[in-house]
């Protein structure tokens, strides 16, 4: 299965139950192109977890648009929203692993996926050739110590862990050190399930980000957020608050395929400036797709791509690559 195919599958019950499906039944009612149009779209969109300011600036984009063009059909109105939610959705879904060992710092709150989302990316990482080690250095649950250990066992990487309770940052120097001496590619770091309204947990956070900074100074250094589609508006909450703790440097977002709420991608871009770097369309291995704003936009509009664009799907997801 292509990557638009994994796309329009995975955008199925946004385009069936929610933005896709009700701004269609929106502009079927409508002959002609007026103001009563663009204010029930705005509507549509404020309701379907695109959030206030990214509703005010596609509908503005699509008052330029149709005006700049001549646009006087309303079946065109669609293709033209098309056009501008592509526009405003946008990829950065490569990742910049650019040193020997790199580092992946995965964050977000409990029951979002991150677990998985880490076995997922080392399995990707690992079938590029590289060596990967793992660092459990979520340490509150014993359970999140042992389900990476299935993911790593599943994807045949290493992993350091300590007790339950043992802190976490010390769990960080073991692996960066374990990453240094085994000769490691990239070291990918599993953390507690941070509430944004927890300061000792962002203190946390912040401690740990100062173990790898002072270990590894010159390092790459990702740090993805991991957030649940399905919360919708909530999701992007979750991010601006994280992003003022972390400095996060994308987002993963998960469950795509398991929710109506697939217009939260649009707020996630427009409201935070911070590129998705990967979504889940599925529970299989290879459905943790690497983030195309073009195979986003016509999935969720059910349109075809260009015949040429299968052909220039990812091949990579790290920078730099062919």
């Amino acid at each position: 299965m292509g990557l638009f195919d994994k796309f329009r599958k995975g955008l199925r019950k946004t385009r069936k139950e929610g933005i896709t499906a009700q701004m269609d039944a929106v502009m079927e009612s409508y002959t002609k192109i007026t103001d009563d149009l663009f204010d029930e779209l705005e509507e549509v969109l404020i309701m379907g977890d695109v959030g206030l300011p990214t509703a005010e600036r596609i509908i503005s984009d699509l008052k330029a648009k149709i005006a700049n063009d001549k646009i006087t059909s309303v079946p065109q109105v669609r293709e033209t929203m098309k056009d501008i939610v592509s526009g405003i959705v946008w990829g950065g879904s490569m990742l910049k692993l650019r040193t020997k060992p790199s580092v992946i710092l995965i964050i977000g709150v409990n029951g979002v996926g991150k677990t998985t989302t880490i076995g997922k990316l080392a399995m990707r990482l690992k079938n590029q050739g590289r060596k990967v080690i793992l660092g459990a250095a979520d340490t509150f649950r014993a359970a999140a110590i042992e389900q990476l250990q299935v993911w790593a066992d599943r994807a045949g990487v290493d992993l350091i862990k300590h007790a339950e309770g043992a802190d976490p940052a010390s769990v960080v120097f073991d692996t960066i050190a374990a990453g240094k001496a085994r000769n490691a590619d990239v070291i990918i770091i599993d953390t507690a399930g941070r509430l944004h309204n927890k300061k000792n947990l962002m203190d946390e956070l912040n401690k740990i980000t100062r173990v790898i900074d002072r270990e590894l100074p010159d390092a790459s250094k990702e740090v993805l957020l991991v957030l649940d589609a399905t919360t919708g508006q909530n999701a992007v909450n979750q991010a601006k608050d994280f992003k003022e703790a972390a400095g996060i440097t994308g987002i993963v977002l998960t469950k795509l395929d398991g929710t109506a709420k697939g217009g939260v991608v649009l707020a996630i871009n427009n409201e935070l400036d911070v590129p998705v770097k990967f979504v889940g369309v599925g529970e299989q291995i290879d459905d943790l797709q690497p983030f195309d704003a073009d195979a986003f936009a016509s999935g969720l509009f059910d349109a075809k791509l260009p015949e040429d664009a299968e052909e220039e799907q990812i091949k990579s997801f790290i920078e730099g690559e062919a």
